[in-house]
């Protein structure tokens, strides 16, 4: 071999493996994605659905009480998570556009990773791709984030849809309260073969830093999974969420999303809905602990932080409201567990309110990545997670997009650790304001009232100058 040939065969050599040659041990990042998953985890003290396997990371780390996305649609939440950027920055409100049209030099978490010498590669969905339609294929992905991509496709979509029940038809099946009990294996399904390529993977590269990124589907509809997790929630230990219709006009009327109240289903049907829904996250649960078994058994675990988030947060019934797409507290809160190397306190609780825009900077400073962009909207929670408790003043926002007659309208929410204040257009088009000490369940729109006008004014001047740095344009200007 000439010199030239060798100066081409080192350079061709990637960094990831230029480390595992020269022994480097970097921390590792398991990075778990949910999709459309609430805070029904055990974890989080929900009363009938068990997750052992997901408490098994609040156990070796921390778990946020408050977390928030940045926007509750899959797209503009993981577009800013993985950027570091607000939605208003990103210019990502809907499911079609790729981030790079507007942003296209920005340096995502994962390529951060690859810059520092990892190998970093995802399995199912952590961009962005419609679910069911886009299973098997790569969507709104991002190539240069990764040096290596698996798309799973299972017989939940290649086989089962046609057995759904759907109980709202006239709505695609991404966003239709539809459901099947298979009869097929865990394996045979797009999470479960998720695991099974993750697993691959670890053993792969246990040898290199790694970023690894397992994007899981459930429980985004369809629900479909094995019959068995249906078969752990019998319908008689299933409760409903308390409604009346007045709660439809407590709030204005773009806070609302599922209109008519709960699309018209009734309590039976609603009851089916929630089993499925628990169902799918037990599958989920199961599919976590398969890959966390996996990093147990190579010894990996020990030198792997270990992240466990959702997109957003997912309604079954507050308010009469399913799915996402709104500023309410079930729609805007997500889970979020951070446990692993690096993480001195086990199995603690933060009440801090924090974001999903948080996990990069995060992610960066227990790393101690280099290059880390300066321009980020969020702020390392490492400190939370050696003391929970610690003097925080950061609160959350979150935002959502409604298209009315050809006009936007944009709603913004900010969450401290007590109240919600949410602006529509500028308060143009209403206000809401939530105590959630004296009303936990969003009950009482205050916004109005005069004992809290000192404290409303306080909450809208603190919203406008963080959206003033996150790139917001002003409200005739959007589109």
């Amino acid at each position: 071999m000439n010199r030239r040939q060798f100066l081409a065969s080192t350079l061709a050599v990637p960094s990831w493996a230029k480390a595992r040659a020269q022994g480097n041990r970097k921390r590792n990042v398991l990075f778990i994605a949910s999709d459309d998953l609430n805070t029904c985890l055990s974890s989080y003290s929900h009363p009938i659905v068990k997750t052992p396997n997901i408490d098994r990371i609040a156990k070796m780390g921390t778990r946020f009480d408050r977390a928030y996305c940045q926007f509750p649609l899959c797209s503009p939440s993981r577009s800013s998570l993985l950027t570091g950027q607000a939605p208003d920055t990103t210019g990502i409100y809907e499911l079609q556009t790729h981030f790079r049209k507007n942003i296209p030099d920005v340096v995502t978490l994962p390529q951060l990773f690859q810059k520092n010498g990892y190998f970093a590669a995802r399995v199912g969905k952590i961009f962005h791709y419609g679910v069911p339609g886009q299973i098997g294929t790569s969507g709104l992905d991002d190539p240069p984030s990764w040096n290596q991509v698996i798309n799973p496709n299972g017989v939940d979509h290649t086989k089962e849809e046609p057995l759904l029940k759907n109980y709202t038809p006239t709505r695609g099946l991404g966003s239709a309260i539809c459901f099947h009990a298979s009869s097929a294996s865990d394996e045979q399904h797009t999470d479960g073969i998720t695991a099974n390529e993750i697993s691959r993977l670890l053993e792969q590269h246990k040898s290199d830093p790694f970023f690894l990124a397992a994007g899981f589907y459930r429980p985004h509809v369809p629900w479909i999974a094995p019959s068995k997790y249906f078969d752990m929630f019998p319908l008689d230990k299933i409760q409903i969420k308390p409604f009346d219709e007045t709660e439809m006009r407590i709030a204005p009327e773009p806070a609302y999303f599922t209109v008519p109240s709960n699309w018209g289903m009734n309590e039976s049907q609603r009851k089916d809905a929630l089993r499925a829904y628990y169902a799918s996250i037990a599958f989920l649960d199961v599919q976590v602990g398969k890959v966390l078994d996996t990093l147990d058994r190579l010894s990996l675990t020990e030198n792997t932080t270990i992240v466990f988030w959702s997109d957003h947060g997912y309604q079954l019934g507050e308010h009469g409201q399913w799915m996402k797409q709104t500023v309410f507290e079930a729609s805007a809160r997500v889970p979020l567990l951070i446990g692993g190397a690096g993480i001195e306190k086990r199995g603690v609780a933060s009440g801090r309110t924090v974001e999903l825009l948080d996990l990069y900077p995060t992610l960066a400073e227990l790393c101690q990545l280099q290059g880390t962009p300066t321009n980020l909207h969020g702020r390392s929670v490492v400190p939370l997670t050696r003391k929970p408790n610690a003097s925080w003043n950061k609160p959350a926002v979150t935002q959502v997009r409604r298209l009315n007659d050809s006009k936007t309208i944009m709603g913004y929410s900010l969450r401290t650790e007590r109240y919600r204040y949410t602006s529509w257009e500028d308060g143009s088009t209403g206000e809401e304001l939530y105590d959630y000490q004296r009303d936990p369940r969003e009950l009482q729109n205050v916004a109005n009232e005069t004992a809290q006008e000192k404290n409303k004014k306080k909450l809208r001047t603190t919203l406008q100058s963080i959206l003033k740095v996150r790139g917001r344009k002003p409200a005739t200007a959007q589109t």
